[in-house]
């Protein structure tokens, strides 16, 4: 196929600019978190509820989840908690960061402990997708001091 007019060559510059836009695409966050207790010292009991196409992508996706919600979305329920980023602008001025922090081999793991002993609420919606519920813990003030080394949150009173 020859694109030798003006026109066909706009056309495939866009066809190509598309592809390239929904590959670098940012991350969309879809999920619901809220406050389930204070676990031990420092750490935040979150109950969250992720969906995806199958459980177990549900069930990873949800420990990004888990950590995303503690810094970004803040929490209610039975601890009201505001997120650990106050600023909503400081996750795409550290997109960079962020991105690799919350890649499939991000630093966002550590800041979580599986408590396998909380159930796990599974339920079909739609044809291709699961609503998955579970509670987590959140190494919250580890998260927070490790984002101030970073630079990215001032240290607390100042």
């Amino acid at each position: 196929m020859k694109f030798n007019s003006l026109f066909g060559k706009l056309l495939m510059f866009t066809i190509v600019i598309l592809l390239f836009s929904t590959n670098i695409k940012a991350q969309e966050w879809h999920y619901e978190i809220s406050c389930a207790g204070i676990g031990v010292k420092g750490n935040f009991l979150v109950e969250v509820t992720s969906y995806d196409k199958t459980v177990d992508a549900a069930l990873a996706q949800m420990r990004k989840d888990a950590v995303h919600g503690v810094l970004f979305k803040g929490m209610d329920g039975k601890c009201m908690q505001k997120p650990l980023v106050s600023k909503a602008e400081l996750e795409s001025e550290y997109e960079s960061f962020f991105s690799k922090f919350f890649s499939s081999s991000g630093d966002y793991g550590k800041y979580l402990e599986d408590d396998t002993n909380t159930s796990i609420s599974v339920v079909k919606v739609g044809k291709k997708q699961y609503k998955v519920t579970k509670v987590l813990s959140v190494k919250k003030d580890m998260l927070r001091k490790d984002l101030e080394k970073a630079g990215i949150l001032k240290p607390l009173g100042y």
